[in-house]
């Protein structure tokens, strides 16, 4: 699967931390599998440039921005739940539309959307 648009992102961390390095790592291994190329990253260290931190009004770090494709969406943390970034970036809710093709989406499986006529009373 390889995503149609091109993704504009900034990652924001603050120096060397463990959870930096973390976030930083997670995300290139996710860019690297799912983005292949289409992508550009800028690694924004807030102790080094606090003004473009407050200028994009981050208040925790580490914080992922996508910027584009638009709506421009945040992830605060280190990004090691990897279906929540997908998700955050639009790429796992696109996957999930390009599969369903008049079959059970794989998130209602996974996520157990029942059917209501079917519940107990």
């Amino acid at each position: 699967m390889s995503p149609k648009k091109a993704y504009i992102l900034k990652l924001y961390v603050a120096g060397n931390t463990p959870n930096s390095m973390r976030a930083l790592q997670t995300l290139k291994n996710i860019l690297e599998t799912e983005f292949k190329g289409v992508y550009a990253l800028k690694v924004i260290d807030v102790l080094k440039n606090p003004q473009l931190a407050e200028e994009d009004k981050i208040l925790a770090t580490p914080t992922l921005a996508k910027i584009l494709p638009p709506p421009v969406r945040r992830i605060i943390g280190d990004l090691s739940d990897r279906e929540r970034v997908l998700i955050g970036l639009d790429l796992y809710y696109d996957e999930l539309m390009d599969n369903e093709a008049g079959t059970t989406s794989n998130f209602r499986q996974e996520y157990g959307d029942e059917d209501i006529s079917n519940a107990d009373s």
